[in-house]
């Protein structure tokens, strides 16, 4: 039996998936801030001789599918089921696997990360998977490979195209420390963050979808600004390729010659890339509250340039300010979900308690809000 624990925290104004800083950066070859944190999933795996079907069972939704090891496809009832499938035929082909020869098992995973939050429960759920199959059948797959092929298999089996951040930040996260991550080069390194400060997770509860949203749409709008401003930026040396090599001062002589909607997506991203790098300093200077007004500057360029806020978000923001924190901002991709707010450890529960009774005051509606802490990533914690 393996057991994986993916500590999964997404905040891409703090914490990534959660994600501090660096909002929709990643497949822009772009920089981000992000942490695991002390929420996750567990995947527990076992072998079952070779002629017994595959069988996954879901704890969130109390529901199993089986199926048979020689016809694994793309499910269209019971898609959660594809972060599975989509890891597992990305490994056994990345390996030239014969399907019919592998071992089949039994799968179980839950946990205590909410769904549809913001806070890359498909990531957690699809490294977990992918870090069980690589021990269960040997494939020796080194983690940076683990988080493209579970990429790739959001790509395929989703149809989300998002970079490889909430793998990334799944894999790589450390406790007490931010992770930070360079999406042209893929390395990555450490920001200390202390222990006085942590973060609240603000679950608003407004509907989030990837899939359904409008996060292809903005990833085309980005490629489409990198394409432009490359074709009028010259430079001696190495040519820019993506948004992440566009300075604001270019951004801001060139921006005319594009539709006002995409340049406003690039603005976002061009912006966001500066406030991971300065962010990087200021934690590093000990400077904790700069740093949080930056996950509010990150916030007001995603609600009025990439506009992948919504109203419940925004209120929870404005409620944070209300209150005098440092700093906040969504959590993940956006499009509904969380916030992440940047809180001293000792006034968190108190803040908590704020928060709810201002949200409701806001909205009319009730949140739920929780303390997370920047943790250990995914870890296989027993073999037998």
């Amino acid at each position: 039996v393996v057991i994986i624990c993916v500590i999964s925290l997404k905040s891409q104004s703090c914490i990534s998936q959660n994600s501090t800083q660096g909002n929709h950066t990643d497949y822009n070859h772009g920089y981000v801030l992000s942490a695991a944190i002390d929420k996750g999933i567990f995947f527990l795996l076992s072998y079952t001789p070779a002629d017994q079907p595959i069988r996954i069972f879901s704890q969130h939704f109390n529901t199993e599918v089986s199926l048979s090891k020689d016809a694994i496809q793309k499910q269209t009832e019971n898609k959660w089921v594809n972060y599975i499938l989509g890891v597992l035929v990305q490994m056994l082909d990345l390996k030239s696997a014969d399907r019919s020869q592998c071992l089949s098992f039994n799968a179980l995973f839950g946990g205590n990360l909410p769904l549809g939050a913001g806070l890359s429960s498909s990531a957690a759920l699809e490294v977990s998977s992918a870090m069980a199959f690589n021990e269960l059948y040997g494939l020796n797959i080194p983690s940076q490979d683990l988080a493209k092929i579970c990429q790739k298999s959001e790509h395929t089996y989703v149809g989300a195209m998002c970079g490889l951040l909430d793998q990334f930040s799944s894999i790589y996260g450390q406790e007490n420390a931010l992770v930070l991550s360079d999406f042209r080069t893929l390395q990555v390194s450490t920001v200390d963050m202390g222990k006085k400060f942590v973060f609240l997770i603000c679950d608003t509860k407004a509907s989030h979808s990837l899939v359904d949203s409008e996060y292809n749409e903005r990833r085309v709008s980005c490629e489409a600004a990198a394409s432009y401003y490359c074709t009028k930026v010259s430079r001696s040396g190495t040519p820019p390729t993506h948004l992440r090599d566009i300075t604001w001062d270019e951004h801001e002589q060139l921006r005319s010659g594009l539709d006002d909607r995409i340049a406003r997506r690039a603005a976002h991203i061009i912006g966001e890339n500066r406030r991971v790098l300065a962010g990087k300093d200021l934690l590093t200077e000990g400077k904790i509250a700069e740093f949080g007004q930056l996950m509010y500057e990150s916030h007001e360029s995603s609600q009025h340039n990439f506009e992948n806020s919504c109203p419940e978000l925004d209120v929870a923001i404005q409620c944070a300010k209300g209150l005098g924190l440092p700093g906040g901002r969504l959590s993940g991709g956006g499009f509904g979900g969380s916030v992440v707010l940047l809180v001293e450890q000792s006034k968190a529960l108190e803040i908590k308690h704020k928060m709810e009774f201002a949200y409701k005051e806001g909205t009319g509606k009730d949140c739920h809000i929780f303390t997370v802490v920047p943790s250990q990533g995914a870890t296989i914690v027993r073999r037998n």
